[in-house]
């Protein structure tokens, strides 16, 4: 099985079927493969804070779960173990927001990658970097 094929197994099959919070957030996935994940979610009215933007959370759990797609891909149960955002624009309702994951370091145990979120401007509106934890535990996969 190709590394693209096993990645979306596991992430549509086995994590976004089961991630009630993704499937809420609207998140679609646009492309996968073993270290890398591109996601789009429209924003909503209901995602919106006292100020009539986006609320930080709402990119901040985009970026969360294209980390957490991008880093089980391989196969192996990865969860994050410190992460941070720095919100560069402004988010509004019907915002496309499209995220995608660069891995900048990768061993037996820790996963190191960069979130960069970009409106349907190619305005970055949001730059995340998160760390994971890489567990014995595999994914299974039907081949």
């Amino acid at each position: 099985m190709n590394s693209k094929k096993k990645a979306y197994q596991i992430a549509e099959e086995q994590m976004y079927n089961h991630d009630a919070f993704s499937q809420w957030l609207g998140i679609e996935i646009v492309d996968l493969d073993a270290g890398k994940a591109v996601l789009k979610m429209v924003v909503r009215d209901e995602m919106t804070n006292g100020f009539g933007i986006a609320h930080g959370g709402i990119t901040y759990s985009l970026a969360d779960s294209a980390l957490a797609f991008a880093s089980n891909a391989y196969g192996r149960h990865s969860v994050s173990i410190e992460t941070s955002i720095s919100h560069t624009q402004p988010v509004r309702v019907n915002d496309v927001l499209l995220a995608s994951v660069c891995e900048e370091s990768l061993n037996h145990k820790i996963g190191v990658y960069r979130v960069l979120i970009e409106n349907q401007s190619k305005e970055t509106v949001a730059i995340f970097k998160g760390t994971v934890y890489r567990s014995s535990k595999e994914w299974e996969v039907m081949e």
